[in-house]
């Protein structure tokens, strides 16, 4: 028991989101047990609305990649951004998804779930389905951590849902929501300050 309390503890204080990876295949077999333990994270309703797409071809790589700095690149000149930093991030991206060894794209769906006539409990539905969806991602990462693995939450599918939909061939009915790049670490990676407790927590 104490051990087993030491490796959560230990896997939730070392997790760091790591950027750069290692050219190293990983082992069908281990991603399989990766994703099985993202499948045991609760679940609005036991619903378990997220559903995963596991993408290790480098042309489909790079193609997501491509796709969704396209839709980086208008955003930001709409912005007005000065044009070299949005070259620069848009090389960035693209390195740093191409070069992923695994991109694990999680997607929700509203199909099993719960539906009403009023649009403030359809909402509050999808956003059951969403926090689903994102304990199901963090399920994935910490378990990928005790593997050895390193991984990144992104958020950019979320910008680009029309692209990462055609480029993946995706079911119309699943809804990107978070992509996490996967792979053995090149580098350690940093850990990020967190805020004191005192400024998050509040007990009554």
């Amino acid at each position: 028991m104490k051990e087993r309390k030491t490796a959560i503890y230990e896997a939730i204080e070392g997790r760091r989101s790591i950027r750069r990876f290692e050219q190293t295949a990983i082992d069908p077999a281990l991603l399989r047990r990766i994703l099985q333990a993202a499948t045991r994270a609760p679940s609005a309703h036991n619903r378990q609305p997220w559903r995963w797409i596991v993408v290790q071809n480098d042309e489909d790589k790079l193609n997501l990649a491509l796709s969704m700095a396209e839709e980086l690149t208008r955003a930001r000149n709409a912005d007005q951004d000065d044009p070299a930093e949005i070259q620069r991030d848009v090389e960035r991206s693209i390195e740093r998804i191409s070069q992923s060894p695994v991109l694990m794209v999680l997607c929700l769906t509203m199909e099993e779930m719960d539906r009403y006539p009023d649009a403030d409990r359809n909402q509050a539905e999808y956003l059951m389905a969403v926090q689903s969806v994102a304990m199901a991602g963090q399920n994935l990462m910490l378990s990928a951590y005790a593997e050895g693995l390193g991984s990144c939450w992104a958020c950019a599918p979320l910008f680009s849902p029309d692209g990462v939909r055609k480029v993946l061939d995706m079911e119309p009915a699943w809804i990107p929501q978070g992509m996490i790049l996967l792979g053995y670490p090149k580098t350690p990676g940093r850990e990020s300050d967190r805020k004191q407790m005192e400024e998050v927590v509040r007990w009554l």
